[in-house]
C-alpha cells in the first residue's frame, strides 16, 4: 500500500496543483516530484519566474507557498508497481473538498495529468479547472508544448 504526502499550502493559495500519487522515487525520498527527469519543478518554476530546479526541496516548497500555489495529490492511498499512473490501483481518494473549503482565495485547480483530472472531478470548487499535460517523463510531449499549457495557471497568481 502506497500512501501520499500531506498537502502543501497556506490558506491564501490561489492555485491548487493536483497530481495523482507520488512515484517510486518521490516516495523513497519523501519529496514531491523527486525524479530528476520529471519536469514539474521546471514547468511551475517558469510560470512563477523562479529557478526551482536549482533550489533544494525545502526552498522549492517555500517558494510555491510564497507564490500562493498549493500542492497535493488526488489519491491518498493506492497500489502500484513503479510510477506509471496506468498501473495505479486507487484504494482511497484524498479529501479534496475538505482542502478546497480551507482555501477561500482559490481561483483555479490545475491537474497534472489526465488521471488527476478524472479523479478530482468532484472537488467541490466553483473555480476554473485546468487539465495540464503531465510533467512525468513518461508523457513525451515536448517541453515547450507542456510549458505553453502550464503557463495558463499564471493568470490566477497575479
Amino acid at each position: 500500500m502506497l500512501r501520499g504526502f500531506p498537502p502543501v499550502y497556506r490558506p491564501d493559495a490561489r492555485v491548487l496543483i493536483l497530481g495523482s500519487l507520488p512515484g517510486a522515487q518521490s516516495l523513497a525520498r519523501q519529496s514531491y516530484y523527486a525524479n530528476p527527469r520529471n519536469q514539474f519543478w521546471q514547468l511551475v518554476g517558469s510560470v512563477i519566474g523562479v529557478d526551482l530546479v536549482g533550489c533544494d526541496y525545502a526552498d522549492r516548497l517555500a517558494t510555491l507557498i510564497a507564490h500562493r500555489v498549493a500542492l497535493w495529490d488526488v489519491v491518498s492511498t493506492g497500489h502500484r508497481q513503479g510510477s506509471l499512473d496506468a498501473d495505479l490501483k486507487i484504494a482511497e481518494r484524498s479529501d479534496l473538498a475538505g482542502l478546497v473549503a480551507r482555501l477561500p482565495d482559490l481561483r483555479a485547480i490545475a491537474f497534472n495529468g489526465q488521471l488527476a483530472a478524472r479523479q478530482a472531478a468532484d472537488a467541490g470548487a466553483a473555480v476554473e479547472l485546468i487539465t495540464l499535460p503531465s510533467s512525468s517523463p513518461a508523457h513525451t510531449l515536448p517541453l515547450a508544448q507542456k510549458q505553453t499549457a502550464w503557463n495558463a495557471i499564471g493568470r490566477h497568481l497575479s
